[in-house]
């Protein structure tokens, strides 16, 4: 199923995403004005129609349900999980009391909760997603916050993901005015053009998903939240899906907004709403 773009599709894609930011259209599988569960549906039959041979359960493994080869060498990865210390690391840090004598379990009310993230808070009126929680479980106890892109807050997260395996991503968005609000402005931080290479996030795991630009395989969107935390090769250590956004920023040359920042949080919330229905499979490995 892999295939490589030559050097004119590299091309045409750098200038697919050049175009003008002023007079941006948006592709057919972005509806201004779909709810969430009609994006959902526009979506995932999307990637349907685009690899009829894949199951949906398959997106769940990212990149490797369309590179055979790529594939291959995960699963040899797989078999010696290089996550497994840090599962281990973020349940002793789970069950670790604060000075206060209270610990995550407190704040939490049980291990296997991570599969309600990112969620709507009513009550603080924002997003908030596993990382955000794990960080105001802490300054609710008077302890100081962790750096949520690596170390061990992406280890508590790594422990709490493991205890979700195999349940569906179910992303709840309320019909509220405020919830819509965040769901739809991470909707369109996604599909919008940034960085001086002005490309959108789709341009990379829509339409060019299940090729190659250069060395890099290009995976498509849908199941990308279902295995974070990940542990990289490239990293040599395990970290979150805003240090994953802020690289892809990077790579397109624009000012990522910052980990747990709003934009990242609404991003997440609509980003992980896509693959409502595929399974969990976190902590991830990737290459």
């Amino acid at each position: 199923m892999k295939t490589m773009l030559p050097i004119a599709a590299a091309v045409g894609l750098m200038a697919y995403g050049m175009g003008s930011a002023s007079a941006q259209q948006f592709p057919d599988f972005m509806k201004p004005g779909a709810t969430p569960a009609e994006d959902v549906e526009i979506i995932q039959n999307y990637f349907r129609n685009k690899f009829p041979d894949v199951p949906m359960e398959e997106y769940s493994n990212g990149l490797y349900a369309l590179f055979p080869i790529a594939r291959g060498e995960w699963q040899m990865i797989e078999e010696f999980p290089p996550y497994e210390p840090f599962i281990e690391e973020g349940e002793q840090l789970f069950n670790t009391p604060f000075a206060n004598g209270k610990t995550y379990l407190d704040c939490f009310g049980a291990t296997d909760v991570a599969d309600q993230y990112p969620k709507w808070d009513a009550e603080r009126g924002e997003v908030v997603t596993l990382g955000y929680a794990i960080n105001l479980c802490r300054e609710a106890n008077g302890e100081k916050p962790l750096n949520t892109n690596r170390g061990p807050l992406v280890s508590i997260e790594a422990y709490m993901a493991y205890q979700v395996r195999g349940r569906p991503m179910n992303v709840q968005v309320p019909n509220d005015p405020a919830a819509l609000a965040a769901y739809n402005e991470g909707k369109e931080y996604y599909f919008t053009r940034r960085g001086q290479l002005n490309f959108a996030c789709y341009h990379c795991h829509f339409e060019p998903a299940g090729q190659s630009l250069r060395t890099n395989n290009l995976g498509p969107a849908l199941g990308q939240t279902t295995h974070m935390p990940k542990y990289r090769s490239k990293w040599g250590e395990m970290g979150s899906l805003h240090r994953r956004y802020t690289g892809c920023h990077n790579q397109v040359r624009a000012k990522p907004p910052g980990s747990q920042s709003e934009t990242f949080r609404n991003l997440e919330f609509f980003h992980a709403h896509m693959s409502n229905g595929l399974p969990l499979n976190g902590p991830g490995a990737r290459f």
